[in-house]
């Protein structure tokens, strides 16, 4: 296993993590046990959840869930010190109405790190992560400016990164990291940390595959410039690249059976490009997931890719295929179908 800086922190992150988000939902307490364990015997070092997990499917009832489970397991294994632990606070949205609007001002941050370290039986975090901007912006799929709304009522920025740099001071967290953000935000998040001596961002938790590269045009620049990474979300795009969707079949306890909200990838292009990348796969004597994954860890701006699984096995295979060397002349291919196709789902 590699391991990567996680910005200026000083802490070195395994470069695959282990993302935990079907928790309580596709995986039960022994399971969830079970694949950290394996983690940790394959060297990863990282976890990573957030209050509203699980979100397989997404269900008020089920808030917080996959975050006690991580909190049974650090009680039982007494294994806290070998993990680097990282939550998200969670944005607004319709969709997931927290705390009575859950925007990221002091109550609703101060309520939600006090709620996560009491499921998780910790007393901090080492990365703490804003989910999704308070703004409106392109995310989830959304391209273009008509994602960008009308932000009359939206908590400053300063105002959350400065409830950030209390819980720094109080202990409760070591870092603090955006999630599913734009360039503008993560400028203006270091203009911040440079001018106002607010937290420095360590990290940028964004959607990252060979369907979706637009991490590349803008993002990349700050994390091999900035030093502010990426980890990588949905390296096998919710499942596709691996094949097992192609034709259109859903197979019964999927993630695409299960939760009907991960529509980014219901796009005509997928398919093609899709059919594509695994005919490459099987020219080059490698699996899907092994072109895929190994794709995402050779990026040079990339800090960890986040890896899921819904049993033992597959979570073998997914560390097994991120770990995967590929040649520059399949690197060469990868782009020239990038080139006729380029990112079908943002």
């Amino acid at each position: 296993m590699q391991y990567r800086p996680l910005g200026q922190t000083g802490m070195q992150v395994s470069a695959v993590c282990l993302g935990t988000m079907t928790w309580a939902s596709q995986n039960t307490q022994e399971e969830a046990s079970a694949q950290i364990d394996l983690a940790l015997d394959h060297g990863i070092n990282v976890l990573d959840t957030a209050e509203m997990y699980p979100v397989t499917p997404v269900r008020a009832e089920t808030f917080g869930h996959t975050e006690a489970m991580i909190g049974h397991w650090i009680a039982q294994s007494g294994k806290r010190d070998k993990i680097i632990l990282a939550s998200k606070v969670s944005g607004p949205s319709r969709w997931y109405p927290l705390r009575g609007g859950n925007k990221l001002d002091r109550r609703n941050i101060e309520e939600a790190i006090d709620g996560s370290l009491k499921r998780l039986q910790t007393d901090y975090l080492d990365l703490y992560q804003i989910h999704w901007p308070e703004r409106s912006v392109p995310m989830f799929g959304a391209r273009g400016l008509q994602a960008l709304g009308d932000d009359t009522d939206v908590t400053p920025l300063a105002e959350t990164l400065g409830v950030m740099a209390d819980l720094v001071k109080a202990g409760k967290i070591r870092a603090v990291g955006l999630s599913n953000e734009t360039p503008w935000g993560v400028a203006e998040a270091l203009r911040l940390a440079r001018e106002a001596g607010l937290p420095r961002v360590a990290s940028i938790q964004n959607a990252y595959s060979l369907l979706n590269r637009t991490f590349e045009m803008g993002l990349s620049e700050f994390a091999l410039r900035e030093g502010v990474g990426l980890l990588a979300y949905s390296p096998l795009a919710a499942g596709y690249l691996s094949g097992k969707y192609q034709g259109g079949v859903i197979p019964p306890g999927s993630r695409l059976d299960v939760a009907k909200q991960f529509v980014r990838y219901v796009v005509p292009q997928e398919a093609e490009a899709t059919g594509r990348y695994i005919a490459l796969a099987k020219a080059l004597g490698l699996t899907p997931v092994q072109l895929a994954l190994g794709f995402v860890y050779s990026r040079p701006f990339v800090t960890s890719s986040i890896i899921g699984a819904t049993s033992l096995a597959q979570l073998k295979e997914n560390i097994e295929g991120s770990l995967t060397p590929l040649p520059e002349d399949a690197l060469k291919a990868i782009d020239a179908v990038q080139r006729i196709l380029p990112d079908p789902c943002p």
